[in-house]
């Protein structure tokens, strides 16, 4: 008899899709930001998130390390989304602030580009509210030691 699919669970790249979101949600970090990612497919990402005042600088909007910590999570887990066996690391993140975000609901949205062996390169941008870019950035991702298996977090369904 054939597996019924609507009763398994995630097999193969959805389940290290997932398994990259419980490791997004169990770093420490996150505890500092309302926010979610979401890996429909390898090589795309979503990281939904709450622009919150405590984060604002001077000025009333939000301070240049959220747009990086977004813009990066965003293009690293895009990236990290095509290896599964190993961590990656930025090695570099250039970033273009295009419009102040204010409080309120945005989206994080990152895609991979190019390289699949030892580096990977991945864009992604921010969206706000009213559907405006706030930013966008390319990082460069390296191949670590270090095993997804091995951190706490990564849990294969």
């Amino acid at each position: 008899m054939l597996p019924d699919p609507s009763t398994e669970g995630p097999t193969g790249a959805q389940a290290h899709c997932r398994a990259l979101e419980a490791l997004y949600a169990a770093a420490p970090i996150q505890q500092q930001f309302k926010s979610r990612l979401e890996l429909p497919e390898p090589g795309v990402s979503r990281i939904h998130f709450e622009v919150d005042p405590a984060f604002f600088h001077a000025a009333g909007a939000a301070h240049g390390s959220v747009y990086f910590k977004m813009l990066d999570d965003a293009a690293f887990f895009a990236a990290n989304g095509l290896v599964t066996d190993r961590f990656l690391l930025t090695t570099a993140f250039n970033l273009l602030f295009t419009r102040p975000m204010r409080e309120g609901p945005a989206v994080a949205e990152g895609r991979w580009v190019s390289g699949k062996r030892r580096v990977l390169v991945a864009d992604a941008r921010i969206i706000d509210a009213e559907g405006e870019e706030c930013g966008r950035g390319t990082g460069t991702f390296m191949r670590s030691h270090i095993a997804l298996s091995g951190l706490e977090g990564y849990q294969l369904p």
